[in-house]
């Protein structure tokens, strides 16, 4: 049962016909785990917490270096040197303090997801490399917990959703493999800040929508903000799949 502020408090999106009091329900009941407090993590997160998520968990090793600044829109100056999980849950809880926010200022390795995903409503891979990409969608694919995860470099992004409460739901290894290609770092190709962060709120986006209910799983979104163009792909789960194969 909602009380009357919050009521209040999210009364803009509770007038959604898509969303109303029971998707409202639906989301502060949530738990939802955030693997990458940068670019992505940052947006989706902040988007997340005003959305009045019950609890989220922020998981990222790094600390805030001045070059996050163009892009990491939760950190300010004084945050530097700071660990990005803990300077991200202190955002989160001045923007709204009703919720539960839990931070782990380490690395999202095998071993930890294992002990720690299950039991979560849905996981954001915000990571930059396919090695954590990988971790994190087999994590997700053995406890059952859909997986949004994005990703962005230069003018670039791309964007899914892995429902694997779905038995024929297919998962980032269809589209990607083993996770064993070389990564691009936006240290060394660039990023522009606006797109990983359009990247990141879509993420939020889609947790809100699957949170409340609808179906979002089976397609890869494709961005060129060079002419702000979108390309849509259906996936379909791969019987030769090295995670969710047969």
């Amino acid at each position: 049962m909602l009380s009357d502020d919050a009521l209040l408090r999210y009364s803009r999106q509770i007038l959604l016909p898509s969303f109303d009091v029971e998707g409202q329900e639906n989301v502060a009941a949530s738990r939802v785990m955030i693997v990458g407090a940068g670019g992505l993590g940052c947006p989706a997160a902040l988007y997340l917490a005003g959305a009045g998520v019950g609890e989220i968990v922020l998981v990222d090793p790094d600390t805030v270096e001045a070059s996050n600044l163009h892009r990491q829109v939760a950190y300010r100056e004084s945050d530097i040197g700071q660990p990005k999980a803990q300077a991200l849950a202190a955002q989160l809880m001045a923007l709204n303090s009703g919720i539960r926010v839990a931070a782990w200022p380490r690395a999202a390795d095998a071993n930890w997801l294992a002990e720690h995903l299950p039991g979560m409503t849905l996981a954001l891979d915000c990571t930059d490399n396919f090695a954590s990409r990988d971790q994190i969608n087999r994590a997700c694919h053995r406890a059952g917990i859909p997986l949004i995860s994005a990703a962005a470099i230069r003018l670039e992004g791309q964007l899914a959703a892995f429902d694997f409460r779905r038995p024929d739901s297919p998962c980032y290894a269809c589209i990607y493999g083993d996770g064993a290609a070389p990564d691009t770092l936006c240290s060394e190709s660039g990023i522009l800040g606006p797109v990983v962060g359009t990247l990141g709120t879509l993420q939020a986006h889609l947790a809100l929508r699957l949170l409340t209910g609808a179906e979002v799983g089976g397609t890869l979104h494709l961005l060129d903000a060079t002419t702000l163009t979108w390309r849509t792909l259906s996936l379909k789960r791969d019987p030769a799949c090295p995670v969710c194969g047969h």
